[in-house]
C-alpha cells in the first residue's frame, strides 16, 4: 500500500473514530439504564456543551429526580434520578471523546466556524501573561488533571486539549491527563452532590446551611481573584 493511501486511511480513521466511539457510548446507555433515563442523559450531555452550564451544574441536575409540575398545563411528570456513578462517567465520557477528536484533528477543528474562534481565543489567553491558565503550564501533566477536575466554567476537555498542545505536551499524555481529570472530577462532584441532596431530604436546614457556605466561599474566591488582578494591573 502506498504512503499517501496509508495517510488518507489514518486521517479518516482519526476523524471518524471519535464519532463512532461517541455513538457506541450513547447506544450502550440503553443497556445500562431505562429509556427515560437515557433521554435525560442525552439532554444533559447536549447541555454540557453550552456555557454557563458545566459539570458542577449538569451532574447535580442529573442525579436529582422526582415529580415536577409543568407550568400552564398543570401536569405532573416524573423525572428519573440518575445513579451518581453513571451520571459522572457519562459527562466524563463527553470530555474524553471531545479531547480525542481535538488531539487528532486540531488543525481541522480550528477551521470550524464557532469552535475555531473559541480555540484561537483560548490560545491567545494561554500565550499571554493571563493568570487564567498560567498556573497549568509549570505543572503540565498534573496541571491538566487538576484543571479538568476543578468544576469551573471552561475547564473541560476542549480547553484542556488546547492548553496541552499550547504547552508542548505530547497528545497521548494530554489525553491521559484529561481522561484522569475528567473521571476523578466528575465522580467527586457526583457523590458530593448526592450527599448534599441526601442531607436536604433528611434535614433541609442543614442542607441549606451547607449550600450557603459553599456559595459564600465561592464568592470570596472570586472576589480574591478580582482584587489580585486589579492590583496587578494598577
Amino acid at each position: 500500500m502506498k504512503k499517501p493511501t496509508v495517510k488518507i486511511i489514518i486521517g479518516l480513521t482519526k476523524f471518524f473514530l471519535p464519532f463512532i466511539i461517541g455513538i457506541l457510548g450513547i447506544l450502550s446507555l440503553y443497556l445500562i439504564v431505562d429509556e427515560e433515563s437515557v433521554g435525560k442523559l442525552l439532554f444533559l450531555m447536549f447541555a454540557y456543551f453550552f456555557p454557563p452550564l458545566g459539570k458542577e451544574s449538569v451532574i447535580p441536575i442529573g442525579i436529582s429526580g422526582g415529580e415536577i409540575t409543568i407550568p400552564f398545563i398543570n401536569q405532573y411528570i416524573v423525572v428519573p434520578a440518575i445513579n451518581p456513578l453513571i451520571m459522572a462517567l457519562t459527562i466524563a465520557f463527553v470530555d474524553i471523546v471531545v479531547a480525542l477528536f481535538l488531539l487528532w484533528n486540531y488543525d481541522l477543528a480550528k477551521k470550524i466556524p464557532l469552535i475555531g474562534k473559541f480555540m484561537i481565543k483560548v490560545e491567545n489567553i494561554g500565550r499571554s501573561s493571563s493568570d487564567k491558565y498560567a498556573w497549568v503550564k509549570p505543572l503540565r501533566f498534573i496541571g491538566i488533571i487538576l484543571f479538568v477536575m476543578v468544576p469551573f466554567q471552561g475547564s473541560g476537555g476542549l480547553v484542556a486539549s488546547i492548553l496541552g498542545r499550547l504547552f508542548g505536551m505530547k497528545p497521548l499524555n494530554t489525553f491521559f491527563a484529561i481522561t484522569t481529570g475528567a473521571i476523578i472530577g466528575t465522580i467527586l462532584i457526583a457523590y458530593f452532590a448526592d450527599a448534599i441532596l441526601s442531607v436536604l431530604v433528611k434535614n433541609f436546614l442543614i442542607g441549606l446551611l451547607i449550600i450557603i457556605i459553599i456559595v459564600v466561599i465561592s464568592i470570596m474566591v472570586l472576589m480574591y481573584k478580582k482584587n489580585n488582578n486589579f492590583l496587578k494591573n494598577h
